[in-house]
C-alpha cells in the first residue's frame, strides 16, 4: 500500500516561476501540486477548496504582500503549514516570517532539492531553514547590529512593508481592509518607533536590511 502524497499549493504572482516550482516538485512522486495561484484572494479560496498539506508562499506578493496571506490563512486554519520561498535573504525578515507562523524559510537561490526537502521536513512536523538563511540568522544573532524593525508589531511591520514599496495610505487601507485613519495612525507610530520623519528614511532602513531592491 502506497503512502499518501503530500498535497502542495503554490502561491507566487509569476506564472513562469510557479511553472518551475511545479516541475521541480513533481519530480518527487511523494509530492502532488494541487493548486497554483497568483494573489491573496485566490490563495485563500484555493486553500478552502483544496485543503493542501503545505502552502509554498512567496512574500513579495502584489497588493497586500505575503504576510497578509499568512495572516488570513492562519486565521482560517491555525494549523496551516507554510513554507516561505523568497528572493529575500535577510535574516530579520526570515525571523519575522517564522515568528508569524511559517514552518520553513527557503531562499530562491537555494539548490533545487532544498525546496523539496523543506516540504518533506514540514510535512513531518519539523521546522526548516535553507542553509544560507540559517547561516544568516546565526550571524545576525551574534552581531552587535540590532535590528530596529524588532520594535514594530506584526501589523506595523506589514504596513511598513507596504510603505517602502511605495503604496499610499489610502491604497494600504483598501488592501488591508482598514480605515484610512487607522493606517494613518500606524504610519505615525512607525515613524515614531523608528525615529524618522519621512518615508524616504523608511526606505533607507528597508534597504539596509535588504527588504527592498
Amino acid at each position: 500500500m502506497t503512502s499518501p502524497r503530500t498535497r502542495v499549493m503554490l502561491v507566487d504572482d509569476h506564472a513562469i516561476v510557479r511553472s518551475g516550482f511545479r516541475r521541480l516538485l513533481e519530480r518527487y512522486p511523494e509530492i502532488e501540486v494541487v493548486a497554483e495561484v497568483d494573489s491573496e484572494e485566490q490563495a485563500y479560496q484555493s486553500y478552502l477548496e483544496h485543503s493542501p498539506d503545505i502552502t509554498i508562499l512567496d512574500l513579495s506578493m502584489p497588493d497586500t504582500g505575503g504576510f497578509e496571506v499568512m495572516r488570513r490563512l492562519h486565521a482560517r486554519d491555525p494549523k496551516v503549514r507554510i513554507v516561505v520561498f523568497s528572493m529575500h535573504e535577510d535574516a530579520a525578515l526570515a525571523e519575522r516570517a517564522m515568528q508569524q507562523g511559517a514552518r520553513a524559510y527557503v531562499t530562491k537561490r537555494s539548490a533545487p532539492d532544498i525546496l523539496a526537502k523543506a516540504v518533506f521536513e514540514v510535512a513531518a512536523g519539523r521546522l526548516f531553514l535553507s542553509p544560507d538563511i540559517a547561516h544568516a540568522i546565526a550571524v545576525f544573532k551574534l552581531s552587535d547590529d540590532d535590528d530596529p524593525l524588532k520594535v514594530l508589531s506584526p501589523r506595523e511591520f506589514e504596513i511598513f512593508q507596504q510603505l517602502v514599496a511605495g503604496r499610499t495610505v489610502i491604497g494600504i487601507a483598501a488592501a488591508l481592509n482598514l480605515s484610512v485613519k487607522t493606517v494613518a495612525n500606524y504610519h505615525t507610530h512607525i515613524w515614531q518607533k523608528l525615529r524618522v520623519e519621512t518615508d524616504v528614511e523608511l526606505v533607507k532602513i528597508a534597504r539596509r536590511y535588504n527588504l527592498v531592491s
